[in-house]
This record gives C-alpha cells, structure tokens and sequence, in this order.
C-alpha cells in the first residue's frame, strides 16, 4: 500500500482505525496480522493473528523503530497495528525541560 500522510486506513479484522502522520513509499501496514484498507473498501473474513491482539489505544501514536512510519490511532480496537507481522511500538511523549 503506498502511504502518505493523511491517509485514513481501518482494519480488516476489528474496529480499529488510523490516520498516517508521517512515512510514504510502498509499505505494508497492518492490524492484527491482516493488511489495513482504505475508506469505504469490503472486509473480508480475515481474523487476526496469534500474538497481534494486544490493542490499539484511541489518541495514541503508533511508530516504527527508526521513526519513519507513525500513524495516530482515530479509533480503538483489538487489533495491532503493525508492519507485516511486526508490531509498532508506542511512541512516548517527550519529557518537558525543567523550569527552574
């Protein structure tokens, strides 16, 4: 799937659903093992996979270990939003400077 920011996916397998922050190229995402879809395209009979029914989180930031796919989760699910079979780590909020 080609990714661009702003594109708006939702899962196959639950009711998850994100919008891309930042990546493009041709990259596989996915949510509980099963490639995400477009808006409006038929979901099949997919289930997800063993190992990839952890959850996604409504407001939070999903990225890849060298941050170059992030995606905001706009709906939550049972589903993890992933890379083939390769789960997104929560991206952590950065820590606020001291104000001494």
């Amino acid at each position: 799937m080609e990714l661009r920011p702003g594109l708006k996916l939702s899962s196959a397998v639950c009711s998850t659903e994100v919008i891309v922050v930042a990546g493009s190229g041709d990259v596989d995402l996915t949510c509980g093992g099963v490639a995400m879809l477009a808006p409006g395209a038929e979901a099949g009979d997919a289930s997800a996979v063993d190992g990839l029914t952890e959850g996604s989180m409504l407001g939070k930031r999903y990225c890849d270990d060298d941050g170059t796919v992030e995606v905001l989760c706009t709906k939550p699910g049972d589903g993890s939003v992933g890379i083939g079979e390769t789960a997104l780590g929560l991206k952590e909020a950065k820590p606020l400077p001291a104000s001494d």
